[in-house]
């Protein structure tokens, strides 16, 4: 007999309240985003423009091709600004087009659903919903061309903050080095692997404070400053911590040593941040007994501006192992880039080897990544997508990063503060052993002292939604009552 799909007993996020993260992103937020799409495939076609006047006389079917390319960014441009002006008069949500690509049928199956609602425009559906709906409709318009099919309008962007974070990313590659020299005595010493692996979470928890739907107008010096990555800052930072389950997340996995078990990440951000869980993943299979092999679960298209996708977890290995990728800085010694050069050599021969992967590259990988890019909340997995289910059920540990993880974890739902952290995941709680690191940026929270959160209310922290507070949130694979 077929479940019932879990309902939360609280309404949704959405930007009928003028107070809350979601009016401003609809607001603010994503015409932000949509205006940098159009300006970017605009210097695109400018490019274009010139190339096919100089290739005219050379190259006639080159200069054909870049004058119809040109035509059907015209047409990009034209659909994503006529969608800008409809989103800030809160027009009613359109129907996905029919574009070859995934989960079309399920998105207006939901849209419909919101319409018979009333809920079904840009101000009044669920947050949730609308924002995974934005992205999947900006794909659908390039897939629309013949031309712009499967391009990546962040990719640029992507690459250009990665190119701002080598400063933090040489330090942390001279620090994994150092340890090398120890490996033998740490993996026979939990209480030394204790104080890494605490020293490995905070960053790879903050690397999570680069996020480019978000950061818009940071300096590249403000930058710097969130990816502060030495010892003394990840002391202070812990103040922030408002959920804490580091101590139970290692004791749970030192029951793991010496059983040969799989780490799954589900990704987020690119550039410095899947940096940061590439270095996480590395610390837990090369310097501790507890896992021996690690999959990396990416989004299939551009999604939230800098998820990572397949293409950019392959561009990070190449980009890192260039040496030209980074701009030159005269603080970056010829030790730190040997040191990086060689962790990231170690990388791809994990990839050669199987011992990381990429989720699309395993047996239904491709099927089971499909319902990262789709509009539902995590709880109904196990009916949703059962393969992917039952691959996770098969872990030593599921490790969610970022802030959509956590609200697609939680529903996106406006659950008290102090809601018991496996009452917000519903029926996924007890399905895997489960690990969510996240960076606080949107309204939902839960698993929080409810004094901490009234005291920082009534300083007037935007502790919700700034960035500055995190939570460490983790569950084991069986719930004991």
């Amino acid at each position: 007999m077929k479940r019932e799909m879990f309902q939360a007993p609280y309404p949704p996020y959405d930007p009928t309240d003028t107070s809350g993260f979601s009016y401003d992103t609809v607001v603010k937020r994503w015409p932000i985003i949509l205006t940098n799409i159009i300006d970017h495939v605009h210097r695109l076609l400018h490019g274009m423009t010139l190339e096919a006047q100089q290739v005219r006389d050379l190259d006639l079917s080159r200069a054909e091709e870049l004058s119809k390319k040109t035509k059907e960014g015209q047409e990009i441009i034209s659909e994503i600004s006529r969608l800008k002006y409809r989103m800030a008069r809160d027009h009613e949500l359109e129907n996905i087009p029919q574009d070859g690509d995934i989960l079309v049928a399920e998105y207006n199956a939901e849209l419909d659903s919101l319409k018979q609602a009333s809920c079904n425009t840009w101000f009044s559906a669920p947050w949730l919903y609308a924002e995974c709906y934005l992205y999947r409709l900006i794909r659908a318009h390039f897939n629309q061309r013949t031309y712009w099919r499967g391009f990546d309008p962040f990719s640029t962007q992507k690459e250009g903050m990665f190119k701002k974070s080598g400063a933090a990313i040489y330090q942390i590659a001279t620090t994994l080095h150092e340890l090398e020299s120890e490996k033998v005595k740490l993996q026979g010493d939990p209480d030394k692997l204790e104080v890494l692996f605490k020293e490995m979470i905070q960053m790879c928890l903050w690397g999570n404070a680069t996020d480019l739907s978000l950061l818009t107008h940071l300096s590249p010096s403000d930058i710097e400053h969130l990816q502060t990555v030495g010892k003394e800052a990840q002391e202070a930072r812990s103040e922030f911590i408002l959920k804490d389950d580091q101590g139970a997340v290692w004791s749970y996995i030192k029951t793991l040593a010496n059983q040969g078990k799989r780490l799954d990440f589900v990704l987020d951000n690119a550039g410095f941040e899947l940096f940061t869980d590439f270095v996480f993943a590395d610390f837990l299979v090369t310097y501790t007994p507890y896992f021996s092999q690690v999959v990396f679960h990416p989004k299939l298209f551009p999604w939230f501006v800098s998820d990572v996708t397949p293409a950019d977890f392959t561009n990070t290995i190449s980009s890192l192992l260039s040496s030209a990728f980074f701009p030159p800085n005269s603080t970056t010694s010829p030790d730190s880039v040997a040191h990086l050069q060689q962790m990231v050599t170690r990388w791809k021969n994990y990839i050669d080897k199987g011992i990381f992967t990429l989720a699309t590259d395993i047996s239904n990988g491709q099927k089971m990544t499909e319902f990262w890019n789709g509009p539902w909340p995590y709880w109904n997995m196990n009916e949703l997508a059962p393969e992917l289910g039952q691959w996770l059920n098969g872990s030593g540990l599921v490790i969610f990063k970022g802030d959509l993880n956590y609200r697609k974890l939680a529903g996106d739902v406006k659950w008290p503060v102090s809601t018991p952290f496996p009452t917000a995941i519903g029926p996924l709680a007890g399905s895997f052993p489960l690990l969510s690191l996240r960076t606080n940026k949107a309204d939902v929270a839960v698993g929080i002292d409810e004094k901490v959160a009234e005291d920082l209310d009534n300083k007037g922290e935007k502790w919700r939604v700034s960035g500055k507070y995190a939570l460490v949130s983790f569950l084991p694979g069986r719930i004991i009552q």
